[in-house]
Protein backbone atom coordinates (compact mmCIF):
# COMPACT_ATOMS: atom_id res chain seq x y z
CA UNK A 1 0.00 0.00 0.00
CA UNK A 2 1.04 3.25 -0.94
CA UNK A 3 2.19 5.83 2.07
CA UNK A 4 0.43 8.82 2.94
CA UNK A 5 2.23 12.08 0.93
CA UNK A 6 3.36 14.93 3.30
CA UNK A 7 3.02 18.44 2.45
CA UNK A 8 5.97 20.20 3.62
CA UNK A 9 5.75 24.28 3.20
CA UNK A 10 7.45 26.35 2.45
CA UNK A 11 9.02 24.70 -0.40
CA UNK A 12 12.94 25.93 0.52
CA UNK A 13 16.44 26.09 -1.18
CA UNK A 14 19.23 27.65 -0.94
CA UNK A 15 21.50 28.83 2.32
CA UNK A 16 20.52 28.27 5.98
CA UNK A 17 19.22 25.72 8.50
CA UNK A 18 15.92 25.56 7.17
CA UNK A 19 17.04 24.66 3.97
CA UNK A 20 19.08 22.15 4.85
CA UNK A 21 17.18 20.72 7.60
CA UNK A 22 14.33 20.15 4.47
CA UNK A 23 16.79 18.51 2.30
CA UNK A 24 17.72 15.76 5.28
CA UNK A 25 14.02 15.09 5.88
CA UNK A 26 12.85 15.04 2.32
CA UNK A 27 15.67 12.88 1.80
CA UNK A 28 14.87 10.80 4.66
CA UNK A 29 10.95 10.33 4.16
CA UNK A 30 11.46 9.55 0.44
CA UNK A 31 14.07 6.76 1.40
CA UNK A 32 11.42 5.52 3.65
CA UNK A 33 8.43 5.40 1.18
CA UNK A 34 6.84 8.71 2.10
CA UNK A 35 5.93 11.13 -1.19
CA UNK A 36 7.22 15.10 0.15
CA UNK A 37 5.10 17.33 -2.15
CA UNK A 38 4.48 21.43 -1.13
CA UNK A 39 0.88 21.43 -2.43
CA UNK A 40 -1.81 21.40 0.77
CA UNK A 41 -4.87 20.97 -1.34
CA UNK A 42 -3.41 17.95 -3.34
CA UNK A 43 -5.79 14.89 -2.34
CA UNK A 44 -2.81 12.88 -1.32
CA UNK A 45 -2.06 15.02 1.27
CA UNK A 46 -2.28 13.19 4.96
CA UNK A 47 -0.38 15.87 7.10
CA UNK A 48 1.63 19.30 6.63
CA UNK A 49 4.59 20.32 8.54
CA UNK A 50 5.48 23.75 8.66
CA UNK A 51 8.66 25.12 8.86
CA UNK A 52 8.29 28.74 8.37
CA UNK A 53 5.26 31.54 8.59
CA UNK A 54 3.82 32.72 5.98
CA UNK A 55 0.65 34.03 4.85
CA UNK A 56 0.69 32.89 1.06
CA UNK A 57 -0.73 29.57 2.60
CA UNK A 58 -2.82 30.79 4.66
CA UNK A 59 -6.02 30.12 3.22
CA UNK A 60 -4.74 26.81 1.91
CA UNK A 61 -4.18 25.76 5.50
CA UNK A 62 -7.40 26.86 7.15
CA UNK A 63 -8.95 24.57 4.66
CA UNK A 64 -6.97 21.80 5.03
CA UNK A 65 -7.40 21.83 8.77
CA UNK A 66 -11.43 22.10 8.21
CA UNK A 67 -10.15 18.81 6.14
CA UNK A 68 -9.52 17.19 9.10
CA UNK A 69 -5.96 16.92 8.19
CA UNK A 70 -3.11 16.90 10.62
CA UNK A 71 -0.81 20.19 10.70
CA UNK A 72 2.59 20.34 12.89
CA UNK A 73 4.21 23.43 13.36
CA UNK A 74 8.29 22.91 13.49
CA UNK A 75 9.42 26.40 15.56
CA UNK A 76 13.16 27.87 15.91
CA UNK A 77 13.25 30.75 17.36
CA UNK A 78 12.28 34.25 16.34
CA UNK A 79 13.28 37.50 15.06
CA UNK A 80 14.86 39.35 18.01
CA UNK A 81 18.54 41.31 16.77
CA UNK A 82 16.53 43.87 14.85
CA UNK A 83 15.37 45.51 18.43
CA UNK A 84 18.94 45.77 19.64
CA UNK A 85 20.33 46.99 16.01
CA UNK A 86 19.70 50.33 14.03
CA UNK A 87 17.48 49.13 10.65
CA UNK A 88 15.47 50.30 8.52
CA UNK A 89 11.77 50.14 9.16
CA UNK A 90 10.83 48.36 6.28
CA UNK A 91 12.98 45.88 7.96
CA UNK A 92 11.83 46.02 11.57
CA UNK A 93 8.38 45.73 10.39
CA UNK A 94 9.04 42.57 8.41
CA UNK A 95 10.85 41.17 11.35
CA UNK A 96 7.81 41.90 13.61
CA UNK A 97 5.04 40.51 10.97
CA UNK A 98 6.99 37.01 10.18
CA UNK A 99 7.04 37.03 14.39
CA UNK A 100 3.30 37.86 14.54
CA UNK A 101 2.76 34.95 11.71
CA UNK A 102 4.63 32.53 13.19
CA UNK A 103 2.66 32.84 16.70
CA UNK A 104 -0.54 32.92 15.24
CA UNK A 105 -0.57 29.73 13.09
CA UNK A 106 1.19 28.28 16.62
CA UNK A 107 -1.95 29.44 18.41
CA UNK A 108 -4.76 29.11 16.05
CA UNK A 109 -3.98 26.82 13.01
CA UNK A 110 -1.54 24.24 13.83
CA UNK A 111 -2.58 20.90 15.53
CA UNK A 112 0.92 19.97 17.09
CA UNK A 113 4.12 21.71 17.88
CA UNK A 114 8.02 20.37 17.30
CA UNK A 115 10.48 22.69 19.26
CA UNK A 116 14.33 22.24 18.05
CA UNK A 117 15.20 22.80 21.86
CA UNK A 118 14.28 22.94 25.13
CA UNK A 119 15.45 27.23 24.81
CA UNK A 120 13.20 26.93 21.84
CA UNK A 121 10.07 25.78 23.61
CA UNK A 122 10.83 28.32 26.88
CA UNK A 123 11.03 31.42 24.33
CA UNK A 124 8.08 30.92 22.70
CA UNK A 125 6.25 29.88 25.85
CA UNK A 126 7.85 33.07 27.42
CA UNK A 127 6.80 35.54 25.11
CA UNK A 128 3.51 34.30 23.53
CA UNK A 129 2.10 31.68 26.58
CA UNK A 130 2.41 28.16 26.34
CA UNK A 131 -0.46 26.18 24.86
CA UNK A 132 -2.79 23.55 25.29
CA UNK A 133 -1.61 21.50 22.37
CA UNK A 134 0.95 18.63 21.75
CA UNK A 135 4.33 19.47 21.82
CA UNK A 136 7.40 17.28 21.93
CA UNK A 137 11.49 19.01 21.54
CA UNK A 138 13.19 17.13 18.38
CA UNK A 139 16.80 18.55 18.10
CA UNK A 140 17.98 18.78 14.28
CA UNK A 141 19.43 15.27 12.95
CA UNK A 142 21.93 14.26 10.32
CA UNK A 143 23.45 11.48 8.72
CA UNK A 144 26.21 10.19 10.94
CA UNK A 145 27.39 8.09 8.21
CA UNK A 146 28.07 11.04 6.19
CA UNK A 147 29.21 12.93 8.97
CA UNK A 148 31.46 11.27 11.04
CA UNK A 149 35.44 11.34 11.76
CA UNK A 150 35.99 9.14 9.75
CA UNK A 151 37.10 10.30 6.27
CA UNK A 152 39.31 12.61 4.21
CA UNK A 153 40.82 15.56 6.43
CA UNK A 154 43.03 18.07 5.91
CA UNK A 155 43.71 19.13 9.95
CA UNK A 156 47.33 21.16 10.16
CA UNK A 157 49.45 20.38 12.58
CA UNK A 158 51.59 23.58 12.49
CA UNK A 159 49.11 25.38 13.35
CA UNK A 160 45.52 25.91 15.06
CA UNK A 161 42.76 25.98 13.21
CA UNK A 162 39.31 27.63 14.67
CA UNK A 163 36.09 27.33 11.91
CA UNK A 164 32.80 29.37 12.19
CA UNK A 165 30.43 27.91 10.00
CA UNK A 166 27.42 30.21 9.47
CA UNK A 167 24.84 30.71 6.20
CA UNK A 168 24.80 34.19 6.45
CA UNK A 169 27.45 36.82 8.26
CA UNK A 170 25.70 40.58 8.06
CA UNK A 171 22.40 41.73 8.74
CA UNK A 172 22.96 42.21 12.54
CA UNK A 173 24.39 39.03 12.69
CA UNK A 174 28.34 39.82 12.19
CA UNK A 175 29.13 40.70 15.66
CA UNK A 176 29.55 36.80 15.80
CA UNK A 177 32.58 37.16 13.22
CA UNK A 178 33.63 39.92 15.61
CA UNK A 179 33.93 37.65 18.54
CA UNK A 180 35.58 34.78 17.10
CA UNK A 181 38.11 37.25 15.50
CA UNK A 182 38.74 38.74 19.20
CA UNK A 183 39.02 35.12 20.72
CA UNK A 184 41.50 33.91 18.38
CA UNK A 185 43.57 36.98 19.00
CA UNK A 186 43.58 36.29 22.21
CA UNK A 187 44.09 32.84 22.10
CA UNK A 188 47.16 33.46 19.88
CA UNK A 189 48.59 35.31 22.73
CA UNK A 190 48.69 32.21 24.99
CA UNK A 191 49.78 29.89 22.96
CA UNK A 192 53.03 29.09 20.54
CA UNK A 193 51.30 27.68 17.48
CA UNK A 194 50.04 30.45 14.70
CA UNK A 195 45.97 30.35 14.97
CA UNK A 196 44.16 30.67 11.86
CA UNK A 197 40.38 31.42 11.56
CA UNK A 198 38.09 29.95 9.12
CA UNK A 199 35.05 31.13 8.00
CA UNK A 200 32.31 29.15 5.55
CA UNK A 201 29.13 31.55 4.46
CA UNK A 202 27.99 34.25 3.15
CA UNK A 203 29.91 36.95 4.23
CA UNK A 204 28.38 40.56 3.87
CA UNK A 205 31.01 43.07 2.46
CA UNK A 206 31.45 45.25 4.96
CA UNK A 207 32.14 42.45 7.10
CA UNK A 208 34.78 41.16 4.63
CA UNK A 209 36.11 45.11 4.20
CA UNK A 210 37.02 45.38 8.28
CA UNK A 211 38.46 42.50 8.30
CA UNK A 212 40.52 41.37 5.20
CA UNK A 213 43.27 44.22 6.84
CA UNK A 214 43.70 41.58 10.25
CA UNK A 215 47.33 40.90 10.62
CA UNK A 216 47.18 39.49 14.24
CA UNK A 217 45.93 35.99 12.90
CA UNK A 218 45.51 34.64 9.64
CA UNK A 219 41.87 34.44 8.42
CA UNK A 220 40.95 32.28 5.39
CA UNK A 221 37.67 32.91 3.78
CA UNK A 222 35.88 30.04 2.08
CA UNK A 223 32.63 31.87 1.21
CA UNK A 224 29.46 29.39 -0.04
CA UNK A 225 30.34 25.62 -0.13
CA UNK A 226 28.00 23.03 -1.13
CA UNK A 227 27.18 20.99 1.63
CA UNK A 228 28.73 17.86 0.31
CA UNK A 229 31.79 19.32 1.77
CA UNK A 230 30.99 20.39 5.39
CA UNK A 231 31.76 17.06 6.86
CA UNK A 232 35.55 17.42 5.58
CA UNK A 233 35.95 20.88 6.48
CA UNK A 234 34.54 19.92 9.85
CA UNK A 235 37.37 17.04 10.41
CA UNK A 236 39.96 19.69 9.25
CA UNK A 237 39.30 21.78 12.00
CA UNK A 238 40.44 21.77 15.56
CA UNK A 239 37.44 23.47 17.23
CA UNK A 240 34.14 25.08 15.92
CA UNK A 241 32.94 28.41 17.10
CA UNK A 242 29.24 28.90 17.39
CA UNK A 243 28.32 32.42 16.24
CA UNK A 244 24.98 33.05 16.63
CA UNK A 245 23.61 34.21 20.18
CA UNK A 246 20.51 32.80 21.44
CA UNK A 247 20.56 29.91 18.55
CA UNK A 248 17.46 27.23 18.90
CA UNK A 249 19.56 24.45 17.39
CA UNK A 250 22.07 25.45 15.18
CA UNK A 251 22.77 22.48 12.39
CA UNK A 252 26.74 23.46 12.24
CA UNK A 253 26.58 22.66 15.79
CA UNK A 254 24.97 19.15 15.20
CA UNK A 255 27.23 18.43 11.91
CA UNK A 256 30.49 19.25 13.92
CA UNK A 257 29.89 17.18 16.87
CA UNK A 258 28.80 14.18 14.65
CA UNK A 259 32.14 14.68 12.85
CA UNK A 260 33.96 14.37 15.97
CA UNK A 261 34.59 18.38 15.78
CA UNK A 262 34.43 19.60 19.95
CA UNK A 263 32.47 23.00 19.80
CA UNK A 264 32.90 26.39 21.84
CA UNK A 265 30.62 29.38 22.04
CA UNK A 266 28.88 31.51 24.79
CA UNK A 267 26.49 29.64 27.02
CA UNK A 268 23.25 30.79 25.24
CA UNK A 269 20.42 29.70 23.57
CA UNK A 270 20.17 26.08 23.30
CA UNK A 271 24.28 25.65 23.25
CA UNK A 272 24.51 24.31 26.68
CA UNK A 273 21.59 21.31 26.15
CA UNK A 274 23.51 20.54 23.08
CA UNK A 275 27.50 20.82 23.85
CA UNK A 276 27.02 18.25 27.06
CA UNK A 277 29.40 15.48 28.31
CA UNK A 278 32.48 17.11 27.51
CA UNK A 279 31.73 17.73 23.58
CA UNK A 280 33.05 21.02 23.98
CA UNK A 281 33.16 23.95 26.33
CA UNK A 282 30.64 27.02 26.50
CA UNK A 283 31.86 30.58 27.77
CA UNK A 284 29.92 32.36 30.54
CA UNK A 285 28.20 35.21 28.07
CA UNK A 286 29.09 37.92 31.01
CA UNK A 287 26.56 40.41 30.69
CA UNK A 288 22.65 40.61 29.00
CA UNK A 289 22.79 38.73 25.94
CA UNK A 290 19.13 39.67 24.78
CA UNK A 291 20.71 42.99 25.01
CA UNK A 292 23.87 42.76 23.19
CA UNK A 293 26.05 44.28 26.35
CA UNK A 294 29.88 43.19 26.02
CA UNK A 295 30.41 39.55 26.09
CA UNK A 296 33.24 38.10 28.10
CA UNK A 297 36.12 37.18 25.45
CA UNK A 298 38.75 36.06 27.78
CA UNK A 299 36.24 33.64 29.14
CA UNK A 300 35.49 31.87 25.49
CA UNK A 301 39.39 31.90 24.89
CA UNK A 302 39.97 29.82 28.00
CA UNK A 303 37.49 27.77 26.90
CA UNK A 304 39.13 27.08 23.14
CA UNK A 305 42.37 26.73 25.04
CA UNK A 306 41.38 23.93 26.91
CA UNK A 307 39.97 22.45 23.95
CA UNK A 308 42.97 23.04 21.98
CA UNK A 309 45.31 21.32 24.91
CA UNK A 310 43.04 17.97 24.75
CA UNK A 311 41.66 17.34 21.27
CA UNK A 312 41.62 13.28 21.52
CA UNK A 313 39.31 13.82 24.41
CA UNK A 314 37.39 16.32 23.01
CA UNK A 315 36.85 14.53 19.67
CA UNK A 316 35.47 11.10 21.14
CA UNK A 317 32.78 12.91 23.36
CA UNK A 318 32.11 15.01 20.53
CA UNK A 319 31.00 12.09 18.15
CA UNK A 320 29.56 9.92 21.37
CA UNK A 321 27.42 13.10 22.08
CA UNK A 322 25.96 13.17 17.72
CA UNK A 323 25.41 9.20 18.46
CA UNK A 324 23.23 9.87 21.50
CA UNK A 325 21.19 12.32 20.57
CA UNK A 326 21.42 13.76 16.37
CA UNK A 327 20.81 10.92 15.12
CA UNK A 328 18.83 11.64 11.71
CA UNK A 329 16.54 8.13 11.79
CA UNK A 330 15.68 9.11 15.57
CA UNK A 331 14.42 12.58 14.04
CA UNK A 332 12.49 11.51 11.00
CA UNK A 333 11.31 9.11 13.80
CA UNK A 334 9.44 11.88 15.99
CA UNK A 335 8.48 13.38 13.03
CA UNK A 336 6.71 10.97 11.66
CA UNK A 337 4.99 10.18 14.93
CA UNK A 338 4.26 13.74 15.41
CA UNK A 339 2.28 14.27 11.84
CA UNK A 340 0.86 10.64 11.35
CA UNK A 341 0.77 8.77 14.00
Amino acid sequence: MKNAAICVLPPLSGLGGPASFLARLTAGLQARGYPVIHTPMDNECKAILLIGGTIRYLPALWQARRRGIRIVQRLNGMNWLHRQHRVSLRYYLRCEWNNHVLASIRRRLANRIIYQSHFSQSWWERVYRPLEKRTVVQYNGVDLNEFSPLGEHQRPDDHWRILVVEGQVGGGYEQGLEHAVQAARLVQRQTIRPVELMVVGNVWQDALTRWRQERDITITWLGVVERQRIPEIDRSAHVLFSADLNAACPNSVVEALACGLPVTGFATGALPELVTDGSGELAPYGGDVWKLEPPNLPALAEAMLKILADQESYRQAARRRAEQAFSLQQMIDTYLEELLG
